[in-house]
């Protein structure tokens, strides 16, 4: 099947629009925002509002061009709410694996093949790393390269600090069970393992998803969330969320950062933020009705 839709201009775009169903109560403004957000950007913020089925593409609940771009500014607010906590998060955990595995391992453990679990794994994660180290500019990895020619790579405390958090969450989860895996994860307030290595690995997507300028509102989280049991800190009481929607992620989120950050502002930032979204799309993004009410929010 050949692809054969033209190009189409600002102004058409727009009356395509109102063609369809949507309010645009100022052209000349929709016009100027469609000059600077393509409006295949914005479609993605359109899209859960119209009957997809119909090849036109009808809007099927009432709503205007401007709550769109409310929506879309939104979601631009939230990845960066989202980035900024993943952020912190990465670096406590990048921190946590450096520092017990060298402890017991030495400055070269990420090199040593014996301590993963899966030595093809391991081969395929080591060369990612080395093209990460490759790339990267910082003056610590020059420096070392320039200095010093035994071991050729880096050592772990630099090597895995320009490593992105995806490939960091791959090596934790092929690293053998042990002293070290426990200690970083009792140093979360996490009983198992496998919790710690599936929320490093949402939160990656997340990050990547953030980064990307993408839209997360009412994204499916392509690595879903595995909701714990039991945890030794205050978590959520109600765990009848769905497990590919953000706020799951968020409940992690903040767990993690009230172990490495006491007395954070995460839940009252989420609260304040969730007050201006737009078009009732809480449901959307995985929050229960009754979420603000729950201890742990609070």
């Amino acid at each position: 099947m050949n692809y054969h839709k033209p190009f189409v201009s600002v102004s058409d775009q727009i009356k395509n629009l109102q063609s369809r169903g949507l309010t645009v109560n100022d052209p000349a403004k929709a016009a100027s925002y469609l000059s600077n957000i393509s409006y295949y950007r914005l479609r993605a913020y359109t899209y859960p509002f119209q009957d997809n089925n119909d090849p036109t593409h009808p809007f099927i609940i009432p709503v205007s061009f401007e709550d769109i771009i409310k929506l879309y500014v939104f979601d631009r607010q939230f990845r960066l709410f989202v980035l900024d906590a993943v952020e912190k998060i990465e670096i406590s955990i990048r921190t946590q694996i450096i520092y017990n595995w060298a402890r017991n391992h030495g400055s070269h453990w990420h090199c040593d093949g014996t301590l993963y679990r899966n030595s093809v794994q391991f081969a395929r994660d080591f060369t990612r790393l080395q093209q990460e180290v490759d790339r990267s500019v910082e003056t610590f990895i020059g420096h070392y390269k320039t200095t010093y020619t035994n071991p050729h790579e880096p050592p772990c405390w630099m090597s895995l600090e320009v490593t992105s958090f995806g490939l960091l969450s791959l090596i934790f989860r092929n690293l053998k069970m042990g002293a070290e895996k426990k200690a970083v994860t009792k140093y979360y307030g996490l009983g198992k393992v496998d919790i710690l290595e599936n929320w490093m690995h949402a939160f990656s997507n997340i990050r990547n998803v953030c980064a990307h300028h993408s839209r997360m509102w009412n994204r499916r989280l392509t690595a879903h969330i595995t909701i714990p049991n039991h945890t030794v800190n205050p978590f959520i009481t109600n765990k009848n969320i769905l497990p590919y929607k953000i706020y799951a992620a968020l409940c992690g989120m903040k767990y993690i950062l009230d172990t490495i950050s006491p007395g954070n502002s995460f839940a009252k930032r989420l609260k304040d933020l969730m007050q201006t979204c737009p078009l009732a799309q809480e449901k959307e993004m995985g929050f229960p009705t009754d979420w603000k009410t729950e201890s742990f929010w609070n």
